[in-house]
């Protein structure tokens, strides 16, 4: 009964003061919206970025051969240091933690047709495995290279997305012959659509992927374009490095501290870089709504000293009849929840529906999907319940300690 006493009364207070109030809930509304939509947004922006950077592997070191910068058991600097298929193989034999070190062979502007269509392609020359750890992935219905290819120097071709589209528009690629400058070969998969924020080269939806020996054989280079190497564990790639200048300085005589001699890039650091930015830009989102939401407490306050004001007769008649202090504390405490967690609600409910419908904006491929995260509501339910409390309890406790004479000569 004292709850649905106060519930009247508090709808009484708020017809009377309908502009303050909806300004009032409009400013908790929008706080509340500023910490959970933004901060679902930065969420949903940090797993697109991933998945992005993703597309092109995940915690890989890239390496290629550069140029020595310091002399080294007599030889001078500025010798170019080229890498063959066998240092790979060094690399994986004595560094303990490299699981896969692929030899990558890379020839741009190739002539690649089909029938009357044309296409200026980058060709890449790589192991099998190397599907699997770049997510080249296939489409249904076709593969990527495999074992015999590269045994047999088979000449099939491994084709990007995009590069289908314009060869073969609406037809199926896979089983077709397709020639690379006048050397024919047969289409044996086709590159699934994938988001790739990033590459080296070309990228994956820009290529074809031929076997290395098939490579090797036709283009006849000796020396790879770059080798990809994943470890067991990636937060180790700069041990990692360190190691790759061990051996590749023994092999090819040079200085293991000379960070000319080869160039790496280790995607792992990329990640770690993205991740720091997207939350600092969390954080900030979230100190920003915190202030809105402050400024929405000072609104509660407001209204309910106003609310204390216009009815200070009717406190002063309740209290010389008899009601107690922690009655008429609890009556405005009551009133100044209720009117934050009303405003929390409705601005949770905005958030969460906003979420929900956002894929259909055509535009999750570049900024990601919002994602509602349940404990953030809760906790920005409950950062509304102290700002609230704060608010209405000084009005209240001012309303408490009236003196019923003078309350009611007011």
């Amino acid at each position: 009964m004292k709850s649905l006493m106060f519930l009247s009364q508090f709808l009484r207070d708020m017809r009377s003061q309908k502009l303050r109030t909806f300004l009032t809930l409009l400013g908790i509304i929008w706080g509340t919206i500023s910490i959970t939509l933004l901060l679902a947004f930065g969420v949903g922006l940090d797993r697109q970025l991933k998945k992005n950077m993703h597309g092109l592997g995940e915690g890989l070191i890239v390496v290629w051969g550069g140029k020595t910068s310091l002399p080294y058991m007599g030889l001078n600097k500025g010798r170019v240091i080229r890498m063959r298929e066998k240092d790979a193989t060094v690399i994986k034999q004595d560094v303990a933690t490299v699981t896969h070190a692929l030899p990558e062979y890379a020839r741009g502007s190739v002539s690649m047709k089909f029938g009357k269509n044309s296409y200026s392609a980058h060709v890449k020359g790589v192991y099998p495995e190397y599907g699997d750890i770049r997510n080249v992935i296939p489409k249904r219905g076709g593969r990527f290279l495999n074992q015999l290819d590269f045994q047999k120097k088979r000449r099939a071709v491994f084709i990007g997305f995009s590069i289908k589209k314009e060869l073969f528009k609406e037809e199926d690629a896979v089983g077709k012959i397709v020639t690379l400058n006048g050397i024919p070969f047969q289409v044996i998969g086709e590159l699934i659509e994938k988001t790739q924020n990033s590459s080296y080269g070309n990228r994956d939806e820009f290529s074809v992927f031929i076997p290395a020996s098939t490579f090797a054989a036709i283009f006849g280079h000796r020396y790879i374009n770059n080798m990809i190497i994943k470890s067991s564990d990636p937060r180790r790639n700069m041990e990692i490095q360190s190691e790759i200048y061990r051996v590749l300085g023994r092999q090819k005589r040079f200085d293991p501290e000379d960070k000319e001699a080869l160039w790496m890039w280790d995607l792992m650091e990329n990640e770690k870089l993205s991740h720091a930015i997207t939350l600092g830009f969390n954080v900030f989102l979230g100190i920003v709504g915190v202030f809105t939401l402050i400024v929405g407490g000072i609104g509660v306050s407001n209204i309910m000293n106003v609310v204390v004001e216009e009815r200070t007769k009717e406190i002063g008649l309740k209290m010389a009849l008899g009601a107690k202090k922690t009655f008429v504390l609890s009556q405005l405490m009551f009133e100044t929840l209720l009117l934050t967690f009303v405003g929390g609600a409705i601005g949770v409910a905005v958030s969460y529906a906003i979420c929900t419908f956002f894929p259909a904006t055509g535009i999750e491929e570049f900024i990601g999907r919002p994602t509602f995260s349940l404990p953030v509501g809760i906790i920005t339910v409950a950062v509304l319940g102290v700002i609230g409390f704060f608010a209405g309890f000084a009005p209240a406790r001012q309303a408490a300690n009236m003196n019923p004479v003078e309350a009611l000569r007011a």
